[in-house]
């Protein structure tokens, strides 16, 4: 009995003493519940997998990793508080926060402490003009308002009715699709905005109905953004719907039922990642991604969980190549290339604090409850 319990010892110390005496700490601020949970739960649930496989593979350069995440709900008052506990707890990077206006009011703070943050919000706003400390991983919503306009023009359409959501996200695409809409030779007969709580879209929708607009963009990321693809059907508009990339979780065209059926919206490749050629550069990683949180979560992967796995994975990267040094690990972060994500092959540089452009986007469309790549 006393041999076993030495023997149970040892091997316990064995365990112990394999890991360094450092534990790098990372941080994220996400928005795990309110509003926004259908994009910050999935990052949360990737952050969290992704530093259960690197630990139980022996660590970063065999030291423990520790992700210490915080939920601000999508408030931007809670997001500021929570990075200012986050750079109290002496984390070398942090990831997040999970909506543009959110990532908006952290940044002189970011800057401030200089410590590199990795946003999963796609407000082109975040990093342009270039801010040193500041990165993100989603593709930009003017290469996402690029791939829409592309799409209509193909299409034969030049009139759109564009609505918004207000939040940070709704905010910068209205001024984005406004921005890029002459360039393209698109005309917008008609803009209408609503709140993240409306739950009847019929007064915009009713508007629109009286204009000669050929298409419909809606830009959101919260739940609302459903209703106004039901209040569509319900009024017989049968014009084409665009979505942004904001709609990259299937749980969204669950939602709206019947509703989606034909719905188009520019994404990463992620959700139609069998459709794509063994020879595609991100198949491989998209499919164990799509595979290892599936099996994990029982539920659907999505590209706001990709986000999260593209923003922790580039920093991850960082310490193994540099280690635990906040200026090492943005110079690093600034100057890498060729990165494979979930949302495209990244290249950043001191101009360039996204990395990706417009062809990191496919144009996707709902059909018959399922998202594939549209023809």
């Amino acid at each position: 009995m006393k041999k076993l319990i030495f023997s149970a010892m040892v091997s316990l110390a064995c365990v112990s003493s394999a890991w360094s005496a450092e534990t790098y700490k990372v941080g994220a601020v996400l928005a795990v519940s309110g509003p926004a949970a259908l994009l910050g739960e999935p990052e949360r649930n990737t952050v969290k997998m992704l530093e259960e496989q690197i630990n139980a593979a022996g660590g970063i350069n065999g030291h423990r990793l520790e992700v210490i995440i915080e939920d601000n709900e999508g408030d931007e008052a809670k997001a500021v508080m929570k990075v200012k506990k986050l750079i109290n707890d002496k984390v070398v990077a942090i990831i997040g926060p999970t909506r543009s206006g959110d990532t908006m009011a952290v940044i002189p703070i970011i800057e401030k402490a200089q410590i590199p943050l990795v946003s999963c919000a796609a407000a082109a706003d975040i990093v342009k003009p270039v801010k040193k400390w500041v990165f993100k991983s989603p593709q930009s919503d003017a290469d996402a308002v690029r791939r829409i306009y592309e799409k209509m023009k193909a299409l034969g359409l030049s009139k759109a009715a564009i609505m918004s959501g207000t939040t940070g996200f709704g905010t910068a695409g209205r001024e984005q699709l406004k921005k890029f809409a002459a360039e393209y030779g698109i005309t917008i007969v008609a803009d209408e905005t609503y709140v993240p709580k409306d739950t009847d879209m019929t007064a915009q929708l009713t508007k629109i109905k009286g204009t000669d607009a050929q298409a419909i963009i809606n830009w959101e990321i919260v739940p609302a953004q459903t209703t106004v693809m039901k209040n569509k059907k319900q009024l017989g508009m049968t014009m084409p719907l665009f979505q942004s990339h904001g709609f990259g979780n299937i749980k969204y065209a669950q939602d709206a039922g019947d509703a989606a059926e034909g719905v188009l919206f520019p994404c990463g490749r992620l959700l139609a990642v069998s459709s794509l050629p063994d020879t595609n550069p991100q198949k491989a990683l998209l499919a164990k991604y799509k595979k290892d949180y599936e099996e994990k979560f029982k539920a659907d992967v999505s590209t706001f969980g990709g986000h999260g796995y593209d923003a922790f994975m580039l920093v991850v990267e960082a310490l193994k190549a540099v280690g635990p040094d906040s200026s090492k690990i943005r110079d690093y972060m600034e100057n890498k290339k060729g990165f494979v994500g979930t949302a495209g092959i990244f290249n950043y540089s001191a101009e360039d604090h996204c990395g990706l452009d417009k062809n990191s986007f496919e144009m996707l469309t709902v059909k018959s409850g399922k998202i594939v790549v549209a023809q």
